[in-house]
């Protein structure tokens, strides 16, 4: 008797964040574990699309974290202090050494044209965890552009390609077109997951439930 074919059926899943997203990282790792438990994990596919949080930022913003969400929602600091204290506990609870003492925020369109270059060279994954990791965790400058390139090279890229895409405008437009597609589907806040086109989960919601949007996907 011959052995059955293999399946060719595929789960994409498109994920709209970014790197500056405390949300998204939490979110990054529960899907993750989601898609560790899930029979057809090998089938599934995962593609990152752009969507910044702060297109007007400068390369590198001075201030410290706090005191930028307390300028930025007109509230004393309080506020700021018990949201970094939730997401960091969050973040703790995933496995996420979270330290926005640290943080140095900037813009992040540089950081999202080289993840698609990542992705043509299949290795956006591991990129897009780099990057989290080195500004959550390590305190990088992530708008910084030798940062970016230590960064997007120690992940696997090529050094010549990462300052080709850093020194022209390669990518940007399909940074846009994915800021583009966010709008579209009704994403207004990140992270954002689109399974196959088809079924939409917002936030960083539990495991069980991107388990469950998994396996209804997989079954439709």
């Amino acid at each position: 008797m011959s052995e059955p074919e293999a399946s060719d059926k595929r789960l994409v899943v498109e994920i709209w964040s970014d790197v500056v997203c405390p949300w998204c990282y939490v979110g990054k790792r529960r899907f993750e574990a989601a898609v560790e438990q899930f029979e057809h994990r090998e089938e599934v596919e995962v593609v990152w699309r752009s969507f910044e949080l702060d297109r007007g930022a400068p390369a590198r913003q001075v201030g410290d974290y706090v005191g930028r969400l307390a300028a930025k929602y007109g509230t004393s600091t309080d506020e700021p202090e018990a949201m970094i204290e939730r997401i960091t506990d969050v973040g703790r609870s995933v496995g996420l050494e979270m330290r926005f003492d640290r943080a140095q925020h900037g813009n992040t369109f540089d950081a999202h044209r080289l993840l698609h270059l990542a992705r043509a060279r299949h290795v956006q994954d591991a990129v897009k965890e780099r990057f989290m990791q080195a500004y959550f965790t390590e305190g990088r400058p992530i708008g910084d552009r030798d940062t970016l390139v230590e960064l997007a090279v120690g992940a696997g890229l090529d050094a010549g390609e990462v300052a080709a895409v850093l020194d022209g405008d390669e990518y940007a437009a399909e940074v846009r077109a994915d800021e583009e597609a966010a709008a579209r589907l009704g994403a207004s806040g990140v992270p954002f997951f689109v399974v196959d086109r088809r079924y939409a989960v917002s936030g960083a919601q539990a495991t069980d439930l991107f388990i469950e949007v998994l396996e209804r996907a997989w079954a439709s």
